[in-house]
């Protein structure tokens, strides 16, 4: 009784403050009161509420005003005249009187509206806003809430033939065209404000100044498109990061949270307490004092939160408005199908249920990208920071912490773990926004079909565990199989290109060429099950919505017989399930992400919290002094230096000799800082220039090395060149000082790269030079040079305080004070004659050996080494072991491990002094920067990977797509049929029937895409092995030039990232492309079928759909390419910085490096961050397209609602709602395709290049037995080492008798490996020939040739693998062989001892063998080989003089009857050899037996001399 009277005293308020107005159905026309009140009132109320907290944030806004321009000028007008019209029909309804309040009511408030946007308008130009979301929203409203009154007060005067209210309806006409021009005066941007920073960058992001519209649809973005369609975008025309977003403001942000977790940390880091009266005792307090303090590590994630919580936390919003909104289209489809039904309702209904299923599938849209771009812009934000952070922690980490980590692994925090955060940014907030609309979805379901819901819930519960052990599965496969053996295959490449020279000098191909193929079969078998398993979860996948569908609908008509599938039930309840199937896919991907990311947030966590470098422990008040220095590497290991008592006068040169690891360079980084002080006191006053033992050369220019930052003096510089010795170099080098330098300083010499570092030091002009060996790797006569005019005391550093580590005998009588260092003790200091009073062990180690032959230079690469009679009286004296550790290391005075690093210097410093000569004037790259590919991929390539799957395959593939597409159609089509049962009443007997067939059509669609995605598969498997065959036989057979001018990265780039996308990433591109392809024409086909005048618009929208996708392709394309290009430079600085940061802290260079890495992550960021946006960009278009394809398909059902089913209707329109998305995916996959394709464009590449000749020739095979004498001839040969090059060898004649030896001689480039070379065909004739025994070796096979000569190369390369495999790759020769090998070389002791014997496992680049033993497996494998022709490149200083010996005597005695050539370095080597050649400048300047030579006083006469070799 109670809620029949408050209903009825509702209606007669409405009636007393409307008025009565009568509904009239035919009119089709909304409630007048509902016009007047709801219509006029939205927007009002909408202004009023959100105008305190904007005008609160626009005086917070301080971006200066904007002056008073046109388009303000007309707003504001617009804005009065609004208000005045407003209230003329408020005065007017006072001049009536006896009207309903609504009518003053309405008319008041929309006029005080009025005047708050008008004032809003001005209010905006003062604070500087451009443009106005608020106010775009407020018109917008506006205008669409007067569309109804405006339609019908026009049905209204039509249909009663005139106007009765003339006033209201002109000024509501009046009100509306202000109102459509305000809105379209607000679409327009605003001059920016006065007084703003001046914009001074001449790329600035037009992001800043868009308009409201234009950053709501990133149309801001159309101008950088438009570019991209047009040209190939390059680095210059990327936009300037924005500010807020670049590594000054970010790093910082972090890195101030990151210190307050610390500060809290340090404040926990306390003792338990314990209460008082348990305190008896002072020693009990003692003990308490001592237990265990709790350590708690800062938490990084509670850092990142507070960092970038809040911008993120507006994503978030934004996602949870998505989530709702998500659920209107179905309800939507819900009363659509039912207007279908019902006969009666007006067509406007219709129509305007169309409309708002695109309005609503429109504002997703934009709600959604919005979401999208702030996620990925906290993940590039958190990405700078957590490299910033990362950068500059690696700068100050104790020696300690640094061992505890590789620098890859390093590098891998910046890489690996910061991709992995910014990666999990953009679906972090799947974790509660999946699980919310997983409640919708199935509250709105429960709604519909009851508890049959539960049926299709249970069947996605049971696919979870299927689709998660599958997931498990396919990354076990991935992670420990696949990326094991991909692992070992690079490893292996790797090795082979750094040995590739050593590979073809020996004819050693085939065979390595076997273990590559081998590991690649095993890495194909894991794909292969992978694919078995990526067919199964694809099946899963687009199984599941059918499977869902089919339990759900089969429960609920069997259930009741009253439950009937109509319409209505079955195309909401499926749209409903599509819903639900995104978030149950996404939960476990995201969880799983999340583990990965808590993983990375550990390791980083662990290094940010590494101890750091004290800053204070070398205190800058005195001269070099250390009082009671005890020092360590690392807190928990023994000191490394006890009682260091120093004092080194200020101006002094002071000289720390000492056999090797008796810490002398350790003393040397006390001195900087870099080791831990355990006690005493340190002191360096002034600045420092510091000397490392192994030189670090930066990626750039010579130049910029020697400069580091300090401003370019060209006199002050020339000096520093000079005194360096660094002159004569650049005469050499391509590009004089302004020559590229390669990674590690890879295009210089040892000696260069030491000489370079010392002008470093030299033209820093600091106060303290600290030297750690620098003179041992240059030759004897420039360590001289250098001693003389840089170092000595009459050196350009005369005055500065010096400290010199050295090994060379011949400088200590020259320098102020000598201290010998013992066991990390200092044993004796002193001035040069005072040692030789204290007759210690120094004096009397100077007494016996300083004869003049000793004191020959016997530098590394030095001429001369002590005559034999002489080594062995070092052998033989007492205290010999000590000081003969140290003359014969001088040759590599350093640790023994960082001996293999110096290998690596000395292996190139022949190669690239030799090659320097050879190079041409002007300024030439060594390398050429590798070309990033741009426009579009060419079809060809496209044609080359289908060749490669095979075309018939191909074509079944698209076959089988299509069919499962039929499948999937004719499933639908048949849910549409059964649902129109209920409208013939015929539900109750076709059940079984209906049911049978849906689910067999279903069941055979989940087959065909199976089977289609598997020989897909296989298909891709195929090509991969192809190309991967083709690129591996091609870079077998390139000649040696092209791995001269080709950084090994570039080529193993081909073998890791390229085969890499071929194998895994290409496939799954070319499977969802597929997909998505199939769907979206499936889609349009049904809708066509169902409303055939849909296929008049699909014109219209393909266009434009294929304008966007070009747009779109071109530009994401190469924004990708500009994006990987500026990526790894992040990576090499870093790794470069880490290798050196101990010399960058001793210059004071760490907060220039800190900018520099800045810059090039900010760099990497300016191509990242258009790449987003192009993305979104994207979506919001061709999401437009989709949303299109919706209004369509609605607006066609309702025109032909008389003729159509609702069964129809309604599965044409839930399949456009689905379109959206696979038309999106399927212009991300046409660009990922395009991108992926690259790797098969630049894999084909590099399989054709050039090859050199074939390997063999059948119809000139020389003789098994050849070569019978061993005769060499060069007649007229001349040689170059690359096309447009200069000769090397010019005109050589010759002839050699078998069993001579020849000893070839000659200074830096004159073409002595040349000349090596030629006779293996590594370089080839450019005129003249080469015969060995009658057989010319330009006819013959190069496996032929190469087989029947021996070489021991100059650095001795080893591969990982066992001993008997380095020595016999091939298995060719009985175990007694190769153990008689290894006797003859002075292995056999070594080998014997070994548990594994000839199984010994050598790693990489044989690094478990010292240097000499690496040399006398070289030794073993020419023993081994015994061919009557022998090519020995001297080794240089990599060698100590015994293992030389041994060398020399075993050639002396196993190869005496064969041909030797000998490249000598030492000249005592070859004194007794047949004859010498010496060359200069690629010609024969002498050639005789060396007794004749000397006696010439020519050239050979000259070095002899300089070897104290002749008077």
């Amino acid at each position: 009784m109670f809620t029949k009277s408050f209903s009825l005293r509702k209606l007669v308020g409405v009636i007393k403050f409307c008025g009565l107005w009568r509904w009239d159905s035919s009119l089709c026309s909304l409630d007048k009161c509902f016009q007047l009140s709801v219509l006029s009132w939205v927007q009002c109320i909408y202004l009023w509420a959100v105008s305190p907290i904007y005008i609160f944030c626009l005086k917070k806004n301080k971006k200066g005003y904007i002056m008073m321009s046109l388009l303000n000028r007309f707003k504001t007008a617009f804005g009065l005249l609004l208000w005045i019209v407003c209230w003329t029909d408020l005065f007017y309804t006072l001049h009536e009187g006896k009207q309903p309040p609504i009518y003053y009511v309405t008319p008041l408030v929309l006029g005080m509206t009025m005047l708050l946007a008008t004032f809003l308008i001005q209010f905006e130009r003062l604070r500087g806003v451009q443009s106005s979301g608020v106010l775009f929203i407020f018109w917008l409203l506006c205008l669409l809430c007067a569309t109804v009154p405006f339609r019908s007060k026009i049905l209204q005067a039509s249909s009663q033939g005139e106007v009765t209210d003339k006033l209201r309806f002109t000024t509501f006409y009046f009100y509306f065209s202000m109102v459509v021009c305000e809105f379209i005066l607000c679409c327009f941007n605003e001059k920016p404000p006065l007084f703003s920073n001046v914009v001074t960058d001449p790329n600035p992001c037009p992001e800043a100044t868009a308009g409201f519209l234009s950053k709501i649809t990133f149309w801001w973005f159309t101008s950088m498109a438009v570019k991209g369609y047009k040209m190939p975008l390059e680095a210059k025309d990327l936009w300037s990061l924005n500010k807020r977003d670049s590594s000054k403001v970010m790093v910082p942000r972090l890195l101030n949270e990151w210190e307050k977790e610390e500060a809290k940390a340090k404040l926990r880091y306390s003792f338990p307490p314990k209460p008082k009266e348990f305190i008896n005792c002072p020693e009990e307090v003692e003990v308490l004092l001592s237990s265990k303090k709790v350590a708690h590590q800062p938490s990084f994630l509670r850092a990142l939160i507070k960092a970038f919580g809040p911008y993120f936390l507006i994503g978030s919003g934004y996602k949870l408005l998505q989530d709702i909104i998500t659920f209107v289209n179905p309800q939507l489809l819900k009363m659509l199908i039912s207007f279908i039904k019902a006969k009666d309702v007006p067509n406007w209904w219709g129509y305007t249920l169309a409309c708002l299923m695109f309005f609503t599938a429109l504002l997703q849209t934009l709600i959604l990208h919005h979401h999208f771009q702030y996620c990925f812009v906290t993940g590039m934000n958190v990405r700078s920071a957590v490299i910033g952070a990362i950068y500059r922690k690696a700068l100050v980490i104790t020696n300690a912490a640094k061992r505890s980590s590789t620098v890859g692994e390093i590098v891998n925090l910046m890489s690996v773990d910061a991709q992995r955060f910014m990666d999990l940014t953009t679906f972090l907030n799947m974790l509660w926004s999946a699980p919310l609309q997983i409640m919708l979805a199935l509250y709105f379901l429960w709604q519909i079909l009851g508890p049959s819901v539960f049926a299709g819930v249970a069947v996605m519960i049971l696919l979870i565990p299927f689709n998660a052990f599958i997931a498990m599965k396919t990354r076990a496969y991935q992670v420990f199989h696949s990326m094991q053996h991909k692992d070992a295959r690079i490893k292996l490449m790797n090795e082979i290109l750094n040995g590739i020279k050593v590979l073809k000098l020996y004819a050693w191909e085939n065979s390595f060429k076997q273990k590559v193929l081998a590991i690649r079969q095993k890495e194909l078998i894991v794909l292969r099950k992978t694919a078995y398993l990526g067919a199964l979860s694809t099946m899963a996948w687009t199984s599941a919505p059918f499977l869902v569908a089919l339990t759900t609908f089969a429960v609920y008509v069997t259930v009741d017989k009253k439950n009937i599938l109509d319409a209505e039930t079955a195309f909401v309840s499926i749209s409903l399930f599509n819903i639900l199937r995104f978030p149950l896919n996404m939960l476990p991907q995201v969880i799983s992400s999340l583990v990965q990311a808590s993983v990375s947030l550990k390791r980083v966590q662990n290094f940010l919290s590494h101890d750091e470098l004290d800053p204070d422990s070398v205190n800058r008040n005195n001269t070099i002094t250390v009082v009671n220095g005890k020092f360590t590497w690392g807190k928990d290991d023994a000191p490394v230096l006890h009682n260091i008592n120093v004092m080194v006068p200020q101006g002094s040169l002071l000289a720390v000799v000492g056999h090797v690891g008796c810490g002398k360079s350790s003393l040397i980084s006390a001195l900087l800082g870099d080791m831990e002080k355990v006690e005493g006191e340190v002191s360096v006053r002034g600045s420092v220039a510091y000397v490392p033992q192994q030189a670090w050369i930066q990626n750039a220019t010579l130049r910029d090395n020697i400069l580091f930052g300090n401003p370019y003096n060209e006199q002050k510089y020339n000096s520093v060149l000079e005194a360096c010795a660094l002159t004569p170099d650049l005469q050499v080098l391509p590009g004089g000082d302004m020559t590229e330098i390669g990674e590690k300083g890879i295009n210089l010499s040892g000696g260069q790269r030491q000489r370079v570092s010392l002008a470093r030091a030299l033209y820093n002009d600091a106060d303290v030079y600290l030297l750690d060996d620098p003179l041992s790797a240059v030759d004897a006569h420039v360590s001289k040079h250098i001693f003389d005019n840089l170092i000595g005391p009459e050196g350009a550093l005369k005055g500065k305080t010096r400290i010199l580590v050295t090994h060379g005998i011949s400088f200590l009588p020259q320098v102020d004070n000598i201290m010998v260092m013992v066991d990390g003790r200092v044993s004796e200091m002193g001035s040069y004659q005072d040692l030789l009073k204290q007759n210690g062990a120094f004096a009397e180690f100077l007494r016996n050996y300083a004869l003049e032959d000793i004191i020959e230079e016997d530098e590394a690469g030095g001429t001369a080494f002590p005559p034999l009679t002489y080594r062995l009286m070092l052998v033989s004296l007492p205290c010999a072991p000590f000081y003969r550790q140290m003359s014969i290391m001088s040759a590599d005075g350093e640790n023994p491990r960082s001996r293999s690093v110096r290998r690596h210097g000395c292996s190139q410093r022949k190669h690239s002094e030799s090659q320097d000569k050879k190079k041409p004037r002007e300024m030439e790259k060594l390398i050429q920067a590798e070309t990033a590919e741009t426009g579009q991929v060419k079809g060809k390539v496209y044609l080359e990977y289908v060749k490669a799957v095979g075309p018939l395959l191909s074509v079944v593939i698209c076959f089988l797509y299509g069919c499962q597409s039929a499948a999937a159609i004719g499933t639908n089509i048949w849910l549409s049929e059964w649902t129109n049962d209920a409208v013939t009443n015929s539900t109750t007997e076709n059940v079984q029937m209906r049911v049978g067939v849906y689910a067999a059509l279903g069941f055979a669609q989940g087959i065909l895409i199976m089977i289609a995605s598997f020989t897909l598969a296989m298909g891709n498997i195929g090509a991969a092995k192809k190309l991967h065959v083709n690129l591996l036989t091609n870079k077998f057979h390139t000649p040696q030039s092209f791995f001269d001018t080709t950084p090994i990265g570039r080529i193993i780039n081909r073998f890791s990232k390229d085969i890499y996308v071929i194998d895994e990433a290409l496939p799954s591109t070319v499977l969802m492309f597929l997909g998505t392809f199939f769907v979206s024409l499936s889609t349009i086909l049904v809708i066509v079928s169902s409303t055939p005048i849909f296929a008049v618009v699909i014109v219209p929208l393909a266009v434009i759909y294929v304008f966007v996708q070009r747009f779109y392709v071109a530009t994401s394309r190469q924004l990708k390419r500009l994006e990987s290009v500026s990526r790894s430079p992040i990576y090499s600085h870093f790794s470069e910085t880490i290798t050196g940061c101990s010399v960058i802290r001793a210059y004071g260079r760490h907060s220039a490096f800190v900018l520099m890495s800045d810059m090039k992550v900010d760099e990497n960021q300016k191509s990242y961050y258009p790449g987003i946006v192009s993305n979104r960009w994207l979506g919001v278009r061709i999401e437009f397209i989709g949303n299109c394809i919706v209004l369509f398909a609605g607006l066609f059902a309702v025109t032909g609602k008389d003729s159509l089913s609702p069964g129809l209707v309604g599965l044409s329109v839930s399949y456009a709602l689905q379109v959206t998305m696979s038309l999106n995916w399927m212009v991300r996959m046409t660009s990922e395709l395009e991108n992926n394709i690259v790797a098969v464009e630049r894999v084909k590449e590099y399989s054709e290049t050039k090859t050199e000749a074939p390997w063999e020739v059948e119809d000139k095979k020389p003789p098994l037995e050849w070569p019978m004498q061993g005769n060499v001839e060069f007649n007229d040969y001349s040689v170059r080492y690359r096309e447009g090059l200069d000769l090397v060898l010019k005109d050589i004649t010759l002839k050699v008798k078998g069993g001579e030896k020849i000893g070839i001689v000659g200074r830096t480039g004159a073409g002595k490996s040349s000349m090596t070379l030629c006779l293996f065909r590594l370089l080839e004739a450019a005129g003249g020939e080469i015969t060995i025994d009658n057989v010319k070796i330009s006819e013959i096979g190069l496996h032929d040739l190469r087989s029947k000569l021996t070489i021991i190369p100059q650095e001795p390369v080893l591969f990982s693998g066992t001993l008997r495999m380095n020595l016999d790759p091939f298995e060719k020769y009985s175990d007694e062989e190769v153990w008689k090998a290894l006797e003859h070389s002075h292995l056999h002791k070594f080998v014997s001892n070994q548990a594994a014997k000839l199984d010994l496992e050598c790693s990489e680049g044989g690094e478990n063998l010292s240097v000499g033993q690496r040399q006398l497996v070289c030794l073993a494998r020419a023993l081994l080989r015994k061919t009557r022709i022998l090519i020995l490149d001297e080794a240089t200083a990599a060698i100590d003089l015994e293992t030389d010996d041994l060398i020399q005597s075993t050639i002396r005695t196993q190869f005496e009857d064969c041909t030797v050539f000998t490249i000598a370095h030492r000249l005592n080597t070859i004194m007794d050899y047949t004859r010498v050649l010496v060359l200069d400048k690629g010609r024969i300047a002498e050639f005789d037996t060396p007794t004749n030579l000397i006696s010439k006083r020519g050239i050979f006469y000259g070095m002899a001399k300089d070897a104290g070799l002749a008077q």
